[in-house]
Order: C-alpha cells, then sequence, then structure tokens
C-alpha cells in the first residue's frame, strides 16, 4: 500500500516541481520586469508632483510656444492660398513638442548618473531592463500631459481638428509614437555624456532637429537642398501625417514621395529609430562601469 501511496504521489510532486520551475523562468522574470519597470514609473511621477517647477514648466512652454510662433511670427507668414497660417503651425507644434522632449530625458537620465542614482539602482537586485523601459513610461506620460496642455490651448485660441474624433484620436497616438521612439535616443544620450552639463549643451544640435522640418515652413518654401533635408526629416513625417488626420493643410511640393506617404512614413521612422535605440540603450545601460 505504501508503495502504491508513493507513486501516486510522485506525479504529483513532480508536477509541484515544474510549475516551481516554471516560476522561475521566463514568466518570473517577466513578472519582475514589470514590477521593477512600474517602481521607476512610480518614482518619476512622484518626483513631477513634488516639483511644481516641472509642472509649471510643462503648462509655461507650450503658452509661449503658441504665443511666439502662431502670434508673433504666424503674423508675417504665408503659407500659400488662403490656408490659416493657424491651421497649418498648430499640428507643427505638436510634433515639435514631442520631437524636442528627447532632450529632457537626457537630461533627466544623465542627472541621475551624476548624482550615482543609476548606480544604486545597478548594485539592487532588479531587472536589468527596468530603469530604461520605466523612463520610458514615465516620459510617455509626462508627454500626454503636455499634449493635453497644448491641446487645451489650442482650442482656446480657435483651432479645431476637422477630421472627426477616431482621426484626431490617431493623430495624438502617432504624436506619442514619436515621442516614444525618441525617447530611447534620449536615454542613450544621457547614459553617455560625461554630465548634465553636457546634455544641456546638446539642446544646440538638437534645436535643428525639430526646426528643419515642415513644423513652421513647408519644405517647398526653402531653398532646394534645405527642403530635401526637411522632408526626410522624421518629425515632418509625423506632422504632414497628423495635418492629414486632423483635416489641415498639407502644403507639399507633390513630386517628392517622402511627402506622399506622411502616414506610413510616420509609423515607420519611429519603428526604426526605437529598433536602433532601445537595445543600443538597454546595452550601454547594462555595460556602465561601476
Amino acid at each position: 500500500m505504501s508503495a502504491t501511496l508513493g507513486q501516486s504521489t510522485a506525479p504529483a510532486r513532480s508536477t509541484a516541481l515544474d510549475a516551481l520551475s516554471t516560476l522561475d523562468g521566463p514568466e518570473r522574470r517577466l513578472r519582475w520586469a514589470l514590477t521593477d519597470c512600474w517602481t521607476i514609473v512610480r518614482r518619476e511621477l512622484t518626483h513631477l508632483v513634488r516639483q511644481p517647477t516641472i509642472i509649471a514648466w510643462q503648462l509655461g512652454f507650450p503658452i509661449v510656444s503658441v504665443l511666439l510662433f502662431v502670434y508673433v511670427f504666424g503674423s508675417a507668414m504665408d503659407v500659400g492660398g488662403s490656408t490659416d497660417y493657424k491651421d497649418f503651425a498648430m499640428p507643427g507644434m505638436f510634433t515639435m513638442t514631442m520631437a524636442f522632449g528627447f532632450m529632457n530625458t537626457a537630461m533627466a537620465v544623465a542627472v541621475d548618473k551624476e548624482r550615482g542614482v543609476i548606480d544604486r539602482f545597478r548594485s539592487m537586485p532588479m531587472a536589468p531592463s527596468a530603469v530604461v523601459t520605466g523612463r520610458g513610461v514615465s516620459d510617455v506620460l509626462h508627454a500626454s500631459l503636455d499634449l493635453t496642455v497644448l491641446a487645451a490651448i489650442a482650442l482656446v485660441i480657435g483651432w479645431r481638428p476637422n477630421g472627426g474624433i477616431p482621426a484626431a484620436l490617431g493623430a495624438f497616438a502617432l504624436l506619442l509614437f514619436l515621442r516614444f521612439a525618441l525617447i530611447w535616443v534620449g536615454v542613450w544620450i544621457g547614459l553617455r555624456v560625461k554630465n548634465q552639463e553636457a546634455a544641456g549643451n546638446l539642446f544646440a544640435l538638437a534645436f535643428p532637429f525639430g526646426m528643419i522640418s515642415s513644423v513652421f515652413t513647408p519644405p517647398s518654401m526653402m531653398p532646394d537642398w534645405l527642403g530635401a533635408v526637411a522632408m526626410w526629416n522624421p518629425v515632418s513625417s509625423t506632422a504632414n501625417a497628423v495635418r492629414d488626420l486632423f483635416g489641415q493643410p498639407m502644403v507639399t511640393t507633390g513630386g517628392s514621395w517622402i511627402e506622399s506617404q506622411p502616414l506610413l512614413m510616420s509609423v515607420g521612422w519611429p519603428l526604426l529609430i526605437t529598433a536602433a535605440f532601445l537595445p543600443l540603450a538597454v546595452r550601454t545601460y547594462q555595460r556602465m562601469s561601476r
């Protein structure tokens, strides 16, 4: 009888061991990676709440940008035909805000690295990808707040999306997708620079990335060589795509393939950027010296 009992309990013990080994496998690693990622996200959100100056900057910068580019510079802008410059510029403002955000990511990562926060994270028993992915998720949440504030300002000054609610939601999704892709560029830069001063100096290099595009001026109105650079700028593809989805005017030359495929390239560019810089950022973090 004891032999029979032993035989009957053997399969149960084997099943329990298999279940334990499963918990120690990919499922458990994924669970802890998600948990650690959420811990980093909570840390970043807590900093946002406890530092009102960050919120003030997020609210103030879009207001100043709209007043400057739409009302000051926009009064002298002519994008052709009877197009209202406000309708042309506001989708560009949305895109520029998302494009420039990656430098905020680079600065935040550089500050954490200089203060030794990243070294503390590396010494803890946490998922190697959590710091990078947590930064990505928290920055997307910050970007959503930026877009909400900017959209509210746009509605106040009279801008309206004319493509319908589903198309407008798709446009905002494309904007966040661009921001998501550029986050990994910012993380990689923040991990590579020596200190936060060096990260701050890179704003001078990031400025042309957002401005030499179709954000505020159609590339057809630029010199031929500069217009070609602006057409192939990922920022231009997203700006043109969201203009199309918002039902706003798209001023193009009509003879450029890249300008005729804004929706395709507004997805393709972020995918290429993410594929290149996400693993690069994770690898750079993992290989940092203690």
